[in-house]
């Protein structure tokens, strides 16, 4: 009767353990859930509502600048967050981004941009943390780069700062990767600035972007870089 009594209770012991720590999974999974998911950091399309006619040559020296609080500058990107049930939408973004163009004859003949990663951000403070460290691994690849590399007719760029259509083709360099990309931006003349966003859709993979095993959610090989660019005129 005590081996019995001994032996059921060996058997129940590891079925207790099973229940406990399914139901400790349960419970963490929501937490997991709100700490690596959420809307994040969206840099936004330029807001043409209030730009004004230009007041500048647009030949010249240019270069990034903070812009005001309807076109800050800012750069970032979004991804689809797969998750059992449904599937969300997640961006992060950085204002820390630098950059000069050169304009000759109406024509970008040159550009670069630069963006600081380790400035990234989106509404989550263990996201930042596991996107710096294991997605871009900004302490190896600290910065990222759009290098024009075919000159750009922007002379159909209205003065009035309405919205203008450009095409820009250059080289997009994330974590040491480099690929061309050509893709159709917006771009207006806004008193003394000119500026210019737009969309730039990568495969991840492409730029050995990772993600690590994550409990609440998996990152969509698709999304696209975001950017919004205020520039204005060194040699004015």
């Amino acid at each position: 009767m005590l081996k019995k009594i001994f032996y059921t209770r060996k058997i129940m012991v590891p079925i207790f353990i099973v229940i406990i720590v399914g139901l400790t999974l349960v419970a963490l999974v929501p937490m997991f859930y709100s700490i690596f998911t959420g809307p994040g950091v969206t840099t936004e399309p330029i807001n043409a509502e209030k730009t004004k006619p230009a007041s500048t040559e647009v030949d010249g020296n240019w270069e990034v600048v903070a812009g005001n609080a309807n076109n800050s500058t800012s750069v970032g990107f979004t991804f689809a967050e797969i998750l059992p049930a449904e599937q969300t939408v997640t961006s992060g973004s950085t204002t820390d981004v630098t950059g000069q163009a050169e304009i000759s004859d109406q024509t970008i003949e040159s550009a670069l941009i630069t963006v600081t990663m380790d400035g990234l951000t989106t509404d989550k403070k263990v996201r930042d943390e596991n996107m710096k460290t294991k997605l871009f691994e900004t302490s190896e690849f600290p910065e990222s780069t759009f290098e024009l590399t075919e000159p750009v007719d922007i002379s159909a760029v209205p003065e009035d700062g309405s919205l203008a259509d450009v095409e820009l083709t250059g080289d997009l360099t994330i974590k040491g990767e480099t690929k061309s990309v050509t893709e159709t931006f917006q771009v207006a003349r806004d008193g003394e600035t000119i500026l210019l966003g737009g969309n730039i859709p990568i495969n991840r993979l492409d730029f050995n972007v990772i993600t690590p095993d994550m409990i609440a959610a998996k990152i969509d090989e698709e999304g696209t870089v975001d950017i919004r660019l205020t520039m204005k005129k060194i040699d004015n």
